[in-house]
Formats: structure tokens, C-alpha cells, sequence
């Protein structure tokens, strides 16, 4: 857009936002007629003046040394003032300037003001023949024994013992003997010197070396009488004058002190006086010792600062280093954390996979190799499922399909809640562990009514002698009723004196889309409430025919005619599978079961297995009257019972005796009762083969690629997948709701989540970018509005942001009053900043926005705020603003520290909540230097609470 304007021609672009303007914004190009009147000789400028043109004029200034308002300048004299110029002997006015000069016998001091003496007889020895004498402002040469000065006042005579002439030892005269008549002699002095009334001996006057003063001299009837300039006292021998401290601090670097004998010059704390006596040199405290320094100490003027490794913090004695655990703050990783020194791990419960290195999201195991399911693999949250077609049934191994027997049985499927335990040689502790059960119902009379889809949460009672009951909820899990022959009777009851209950609920899913016109809601969910009690009617009479049946790893359960009485005595107890170790309950590892009668955790007997932990039973073998080479107690799973398939292998029921795997086919796992074949027609290198890569494809795919054996090309992986092998014929989904930037990924940390994260709250919150602390996606956009109750503000903490500036600012953010680009801007970067910078906001409430490019990405931001009451805005202004709060490492990094953040913040936003820290937690969390930057400011803060 052209835009005119008095002053010339201006241009409106718009251009896309980066550090320090809105984005996007409107910027204003303009080409000015203006004529530099002071290049041209135009100006009215004094000619002692200095001319500066500006926009559309020019202005003047006198130069250093002129007085006036540029039109005219007059010089300043320097000299006129009662200090002389500063000058201790002669002030010497010059246009613009001013100069010291000295009397004869003086030379200039290297401050320009001061005179020193000078010291003649280091030149030649002054002319002197015998001996120079330096005096103030002057020198003298004297004779040796037997000779007296000549008249030249430099060279020695012989001394005669006879008669009264000059030549003669005792002629008397100080200076200068002359002949006079009748043998007489008469005496002069040298000039500068007057002749005393015994006329013989000279006395000094101030016109020869300054009468022996440094600085003034005044002639008196005693002789000369010293002084000295007003910034500098007089020395003990009258006639120096020594430098004071308000003479250019003394000629000190650091510390000037007036004494008797002159200045005293001294240096702080991390300093060395010098040599000369004035000059302070730092001390490198880090070439000692590493200045008691843990891990890094750099030397700064006067001190030296110890900081420490990332991931460890430096304690209050601000030498000591100790290992941040990250573990111990709130949110740090979405499941499990391991604590390292220096470092920390995220980890995920089973069927979850880490992506964002803190994050977890749910394993579509079915993406790889269809989770090796025979047939149908059913994704869940944290698991998944192989089924299997309506004429098979699902093999022990859960992933084979084989033809289906007389008798169905129904997976009660479990959710696990709380961490996956990692070791296998103690009681681990465990909120919650499922116990699989298998749901028979075994009634020639189940109708298709039954047939519905039943949610069943499963709830255990167990009841010992010591313990209440406890209670344990399942999730709902899907249960079909089907027909079938009548289970032969149930073996008999546990022998184990503890009994436990397993009482089911039902509950019927009333679906709103089932709704016509004919039925409403309120309809549809009657006739629900009726199909839940004709059913439950049907399942109490089948539990009285002993229709019914609860069968527990291989155990049939007895029905209760009546629900199980609780116990009159009523205390704490674990849940089913746990046992008691000191104070806490801890679930039975996997490879063992937990024994009601001994109350303790027994090892899985041969023959048995079990992979789970919090287990009351082991599993029996496939096979156990085959358990194969392996039958030591404690096994972990069905491999170990021995006797199965190794990968590349199969058998009818997955044990031996096996055969390797046809040419073009293969297996990854043991226990399998066929081999996936590898399509298209390809052959595999040899017999056996464990995997797809053993098959002879025509081009090897290279990773962020799969390999189609229909077209038999390597095809990129879809958005949303990744593959970092090579010679794949898959690809692998990410994790939970990730998603790739692009097609073709290589890795999981591709896999990111694009939702915008943070929490705003009233008094704190933060914003954080997608995915962080792993890369943010492409082309995304965040917004946030931070709108603080009445009568606060904010304050915004920016620990560190990464943001690729070789992006040329495609990726930015911004922190404004309003969504208008035009609005008062708070903060904006598209940089990396590795420095915390804190600042308020110009606003009282706040829009932010992120957004980014489909080009670099970088791990973003994590960003803090406090909102604090306005009556405190200036305080909390120069607190932010003091430079001491980022001048050194230590402080830095506790803008940085989540845990001291909060406190801090804590206080800030609440100010009595300072007095819940006590002033010994208060020195054990921040280092003695931060505490004296704002015990003043901190005091002022909490006054109105005192």
C-alpha cells in the first residue's frame, strides 16, 4: 500500500513476525525528502558547536569545554575556580580546555594536576664534580673534605690554610666568597637566596625551588612558609604535600584510607594489593583446589562462582553439588520414574510406549506383524486382544486359532493400575494387579436374549481369620452367553481353610443412538432395566441348578447360595495377591502365588506357571504331563514349562516334537502352532526362518519404509507411523493420539502429541508446548488467555525456550494484551534462550500464542506464572529487574528449579504463606546470596502482613 505523507512517501508491508514484533505485523517503509542541512554548511551552528542533522531539521550543541545553547558558545575557564583547575602550581586557560603546568625544579604527575620534584642528580649527577644533594624543587652539589664550591656553583677548589682570602678554610662564607681589598672577603649568595645580616651565611626565598615547597610558598621573615592545595594535607616535614583520598581515590584501585604518612591503599575480599602499593589484582580462586568447587568453578572479578553438572543442583553452601531428583516433582513422567544421578528415565506400564521422553501413550501392538494374532487382533488401551473367527477357538498361547471344542470359555479380561513392577527377585508393591479368570456358563437353555452384551465388574471378597474383607474392582469386560452341554461337576473347594467370594455385578449399557420415535430415552431405558433383572432372575436360578460356574486358573468355584458375611472384626488387610512386608503390602512376583493359609508368597510348583504378579494361583502347564526338560518351580510363563516350539518352529499344539517353518514363511515366537507366510510369493533364505527379513524380497526397504508384497516396492510409512529397521514389511503406529509431522518416519520420537498443554489457574498455572520436552510438531498453533482476578497482575517466569532460529522465525512466540497485533506486546522470541529472563506483564491480562512451521522443530518451552496483587507491581518490578538476580550461575539455575519456583511463587501469590516456611528451611533451600538480594525487598513485600 502507498502512503503519502508531508514528509515523503512511506510503503505498508505486511511481514511475518518475528522477535520483538507482532506477528504478523504491519511495518511502514518511508523514503524522506530531507536535506542534511548540516553536510551543506546550512546550520546557524556556533563554530564551537557540534551540528547533528535530524528528521526534517538539525540541532546544536557546544562542544566540551563551551558553555551555551549552540548558537552561541563561550569557553569555559577552567582555571577561575578556588580548586585552581585542580592544578596544585599553574592553571593555563585554553580555548575549550585547560592545562597544569609546574615551576622549575617540578614535573607533572600522570593524573595531569599534581607536581613532583625533580630529581636532578640522577641526570649526570647533576654537573656536580664532587656530590649532588637533591632538595625539594631543586639540587646542590657539595665538596668533599678540603675543597669548597667555585663560583660556578658545580665544581671544587683546594682549600689554602693561610691567610683570610677566599682560598682560605675558615673565609666564613656560604656561598660565594669574593676578594676584597686589604686581604679581606667578601660573601654572595646563589640566586633565589637573600644574605643574612651577619652577612655571611644565605637564607632560602620561594624564587629558588619553590623556597623547598612542593606546592605554595609564601616568603616570611623565618624563611619560606609551605602549603599545599586543598585536596592534599601537608607532611610532617612541612614542606610535602601528601595525595588524600579525594584526590583521585589516592592513586588506589579499590579501598583509599588517609594517614599520617599518606594515603593507605587496600583491597577487598578476592583481591591482592600489588607492589606499587595502589594496584588490586584478582585472586583466581579456581586454580586452588577448584576453589572448593564439586564439579565447575569459574573465577570472576573479585570472587569466583561453583556450579554444577545438569541434572544436579548446587546446595546453600554454594560449593556442594547434589543430584536433582527429577522424580520427587509433580508430573515429571506419566508413569514411572527412575531417579539416575544427573539424569532421571521415564518408563511405561505394559502396553504403553514412551514417546516425548517423559510421556506415555498406549502400544497398538496389532500395527506389528498384527501383534502375531493367527487371525483378529483387537487393540485396547494397554494391551490387546487375538481373536479368532466363529468356527476356531483361541489356543493356550493366546494368539493361535484352532478348531473349537464342546465347551466355550469367556475371557474376563482385567486392567492393571499403577506401575509395572521390574523385579523379579522381591515382593514388588503394586496398587492394583488383576487376577484372570475364565467365566463359564455352561446352561442347554441360554437363549439369544442372554446373548446380549453383559459389562460385568468383577468384585473379590476374601476372608481370612485376621483380615476383613477386601474389596477389588475390574473393569467391565464383555461376556457372551452361549449354548453348551452342562460342565461336569466342580472338582471340590480349594482345601486352603481361607475362603474367598467372587461376586459379580451386572450392568447393561442403555445406547442413546438406539432411540426412535416410537421409544425415547426414558423408554429405551425401562426396557434395558427389564433385560438386566430377566437376566439376572435367569443366572440365580442357573446358580441354584449348579448350571452355573466360576472357573479360577483351572479351578472350578463353588456358587454361594447366600452372599458371604463380613467380618466382625474389622482391619486393615492387602488386596488378594498380597502379602504384608512390614508396613506396606506388597503384591507376589510373577513366578509365584500368594498362599492364603501361610500368608506369604509360594513358588509356582512344577507343572505350573505364572506370569502375573498379585497372583492367589499358578496356571497349569499346556502340557503337564509333558512339561518337556524345564520343571524347576518359579516359572515365569508357558515357555518356561518347557518343551515348546523355538521361533522358526511349529507343531499341531505348539510343543514338541516341531518342524522349522516352510521356505517362504516364518515365526518370531515359540509355542506357535503355524507360520506366517511371507506373501507375494518370496521365498525364504532357508528353512526356519524367525522373520520378515529373512524373506528374499526384490529391493531391501531402508527405514521410514515398508516393504508391499503386492507390488513388491518399498513404500513410505503413512503419517502417523514409523519404521526404524531396515527390510520391514510394516510399520509401526505411534503411540496413543501421536501423530508423525510427515510420512516416512524413522523413529519414535517422531510420534508426537499436538495437543497444547498447560494448566491456567487463578493464582499459578503454566503453558507448556505440544509434546514438551520432546520436539513440538509442525505447523501447529496454541493459544492461551491468562485473565487474573480483579486488582492482580502477572508475573512470567521464562526458565529456558528452544525455538530454531535458522527457521527465520517460522517458529515464534508471542505474549500480548489482545489477539491484535497492534496491542501492547509483553514478550516475543523465535530464539533459543538457554538464560531465564523474568519479567510482569504490560498487560493485566495476557493473550499467548505459539505457532510453528513445517520447517526445524526444537523441544519449545515449559513456561511458569504467578499472578500477585497489584499493590505490590513496583516491588515486584525491581525485584525482576535487578541484574544481581541473573548475574550468576547459581541464581540462574534457581529460576530454573521447578521445586524452588513453586515456593516462590507460593509466597508471591499468597505472601502468608511465607510464614509457612521457616528460616531454616528458607537457608536450606536458596543460597546466602539470593536471601541477602531480597531480604530487603522481601521484608517490604510482607510489611502489610506484620
Amino acid at each position: 500500500n502507498l502512503i503519502l505523507s508531508p514528509a515523503g512517501i512511506c510503503y505498508s508491508l505486511l511481514m511475518p513476525g518475528h522477535a520483538g514484533l507482532g506477528a504478523p505485523y504491519q511495518e511502514l517503509l518511508c523514503s524522506f525528502a530531507d536535506v542534511d542541512e548540516c553536510a551543506q554548511g546550512l546550520d546557524d551552528c556556533h563554530t564551537n558547536a557540534l551540528c547533528q542533522n535530524t528528521l526534517t531539521s538539525y540541532k546544536c550543541s557546544c562542544k566540551p569545554g563551551y558553555q551555551g545553547e549552540g548558537r552561541q558558545c563561550e569557553d569555559i575557564d577552567e582555571c577561575e575556580n578556588e580548586l585552581n583547575g585542580g592544578c596544585v602550581h599553574d592553571c593555563w586557560n585554553i580555548p575549550g580546555n585547560y592545562r597544569c603546568t609546574c615551576f622549575d625544579g617540578f614535573m607533572l604527575a600522570h593524573d595531569g594536576h599534581n607536581c613532583l620534584d625533580v630529581d636532578e642528580c640522577l641526570d649526570n649527577n647533576g654537573g656536580c664534580q664532587h656530590t649532588c644533594i637533591n632538595v625539594m624543587g631543586s639540587y646542590e652539589c657539595r665538596c668533599k673534605e678540603g675543597f669548597f664550591l667555585s663560583d660556578n656553583q658545580h665544581t671544587c677548589i683546594h682549600r689554602s690554610e693561610e691567610g683570610l682570602s677566599c682560598m682560605n678554610t675558615n673565609h666564613g662564607c656560604s656561598h660565594i666568597c669574593k676578594e676584597a681589598p686589604r686581604g679581606s672577603v667578601a660573601c654572595e649568595c646563589r640566586p633565589g637566596f637573600e644574605l643574612a645580616k651577619n652577612q655571611r651565611d644565605c637564607i632560602l626565598t620561594c624564587n629558588h625551588g619553590n623556597g623547598g615547597c612542593q606546592h605554595s610558598c609564601e616568603d616570611t621573615a623565618e624563611g619560606p612558609e609551605c602549603s599545599c592545595h586543598p585536596q592534599y594535607k601537608m607532611h610532617a616535614d612541612g614542606r610535602s604535600c601528601l595525595e588524600t583520598c579525594a584526590v583521585n581515590n589516592g592513586g588506589c584501585d579499590r579501598t583509599c584510607k588517609d594517614t599520617s604518612t599518606g594515603v593507605h591503599c587496600s583491597c577487598p575480599v578476592g583481591f591482592t594489593l600489588q607492589l606499587d602499593g595502589k594496584t588490586c589484582k584478582d585472586i583466581d580462586e579456581c586454580q586452588t583446589r577448584n576453589g572448593g568447587c564439586d564439579h565447575f568453578c569459574k573465577n570472576t572479578m573479585g570472587s569466583f562462582d561453583c556450579s554444577c553438572r545438569k541434572g544436579f543442583k548446587l546446595l546453600t553452601d554454594e560449593k556442594s553439588c547434589q543430584d536433582v531428583d527429577e522424580c520427587s516433582l509433580d508430573r515429571t513422567c506419566d508413569h514411572s520414574c527412575i531417579n539416575h544421578p544427573g539424569t532421571f528415565t521415564c518408563a511405561c506400564n505394559k502396553g504403553y510406549t514412551l514417546y516425548g521422553f517423559t510421556h506415555c501413550g498406549d502400544t497398538n501392538e496389532c500395527s506389528i506383524n498384527n501383534g502375531g494374532c493367527q487371525q483378529v487382533c483387537v487393540n485396547t488401551v494397554g494391551s490387546y486382544e487375538c481373536q479368532c473367527h466363529s468356527t476356531y477357538k483361541l489356543h493356550w498361547n493366546k494368539k493361535d486359532c484352532v478348531g473349537k471344542g464342546r465347551r466355550g470359555s469367556y475371557s474376563v479380561s482385567g486392567l492393571t493400575i499403577g506401575p509395572a513392577a521390574v523385579s523379579h527377585v522381591r515382593l514388588d508393591p503394586d496398587p492394583l494387579r488383576i487376577v484372570l479368570m475364565k467365566c463359564l456358563l455352561s446352561s442347554s437353555e441360554c437363549s439369544a436374549e442372554y446373548s446380549a452384551r453383559i459389562w460385568l465388574p468383577i468384585i473379590l471378597f476374601l476372608h481370612t481369620e485376621k483380615h476383613s474383607s477386601v474389596k477389588e474392582s475390574f473393569r467391565y469386560a464383555n461376556l457372551t452367553c452361549s449354548s453348551g452341554k452342562q460342565v461336569p461337576g466342580a472338582p471340590g473347594r480349594p482345601s486352603a481353610t481361607k475362603e474367598m467370594f467372587i461376586t459379580i455385578e451386572f450392568e447393561l449399557e442403555t445406547n442413546q443412538k438406539e432411540v426412535t420415535a416410537s421409544c425415547d430415552l426414558s423408554c429405551l431405558v425401562k426396557r434395558t432395566e427389564k433385560r438386566l433383572r430377566k437376566a439376572i432372575r435367569t443366572l440365580r436360578k442357573a446358580a441354584q441348578r449348579e448350571q452355573f460356574h466360576l472357573q479360577l486358573s483351572g479351578m472350578d468355584l463353588e456358587v454361594a447360595k447366600k452372599p458371604p458375611r463380613t467380618s466382625e472384626r474389622r482391619v486393615e488387610s492387602c488386596a488378594v495377591g498380597q502379602g504384608h512386608v512390614g508396613n506396606q503390602c506388597v503384591s507376589c512376583r510373577a513366578g509365584t502365588y500368594y498362599d492364603g493359609a501361610q500368608e506369604r508368597c509360594i513358588l509356582c510348583p512344577n507343572g505350573t506357571f505364572q506370569n502375573e504378579e498379585g497372583q492367589i494361583t499358578c496356571e497349569p502347564c499346556p502340557r503337564p504331563d509333558n512339561p518337556g526338560p524345564l520343571k524347576t518351580p518359579e516359572a515365569w510363563n508357558a515357555s518356561d514349562c518347557g518343551g515348546l516350539c523355538q521361533p522358526g518352529e511349529y507343531s499341531a499344539d505348539g510343543f514338541t516334537p516341531c518342524q522349522p517353518c516352510a521356505l517362504g514363511t516364518f515365526q518370531p515366537e515359540a509355542g506357535r502352532t503355524s507360520c506366517f507366510p511371507c506373501g507375494g510369493g518370496l521365498p525364504t533364505k532357508h528353512l526356519g526362518a524367525t522373520s520378515f527379513q529373512e524373506c528374499e524380497t526384490r529391493v531391501q526397504c531402508s527405514p521410514g519404509h515398508f516393504y508391499n508384497t503386492t507390488t513388491h516396492r518399498c513404500i513410505r510409512c503413512p503419517a502417523g507411523t514409523y519404521q526404524p529397521e531396515f527390510g520391514k514389511n510394516s510399520c509401526v503406529s505411534c503411540p496413543g493420539n501421536t501423530m508423525t509431522d510427515f510420512d516416512g518416519s524413522t523413529n519414535i520420537t517422531q510420534c508426537k502429541n499436538r495437543r497444547c498443554g498447560g494448566e491456567l489457574g487463578d493464582f499459578t498455572g503454566y503453558i507448556e508446548s505440544p509434546n514438551y520436552p520432546g520436539n513440538y510438531p509442525a505447523n501447529t498453533e496454541c493459544t492461551w488467555t491468562i485473565n487474573p482476578p480483579p486488582k492482580r497482575r502477572i508475573l512470567i517466569v521464562v526458565p529456558e525456550i528452544f525455538l530454531p532460529i535458522e527457521d527465520d522465525c517460522g517458529d515464534y512466540l508471542v505474549m500480548r494484551k489482545t489477539s491484535s497485533s497492534n496491542s501492547v506486546t509483553t514478550y516475543e522470541t523465535c530464539q533459543t534462550y538457554e538464560r531465564p529472563i523474568a519479567f510482569t506483564s504490560r498487560s493485566k491480562k495476557l493473550w499467548i500464542q505459539f505457532k510453528s512451521n513445517e520447517g526445524n522443530s526444537a523441544r519449545g518451552f515449559q513456561v511458569p506464572y504467578v499472578t500477585y496483587d497489584e499493590d505490590y507491581q513496583e516491588l515486584i518490578e525491581d525485584i525482576v529487574r535487578d541484574g544481581r538476580l541473573y548475574a550468576s550461575e547459581n541464581h540462574q539455575e534457581i529460576l530454573k528449579d521447578k521445586k524452588l519456583i513453586k515456593a516462590l511463587f507460593d509466597v508471591l501469590a499468597h505472601p502468608q504463606n511465607y510464614f509457612k516456611y521457616t528460616a531454616q528451611e528458607s537457608r536450606e533451600m536458596f543460597p546466602r546470596s539470593f536471601i541477602r538480594l531480597l531480604r530487603s525487598k522481601v521484608s517490604r513485600f510482607l510489611r502489610p502482613y506484620k
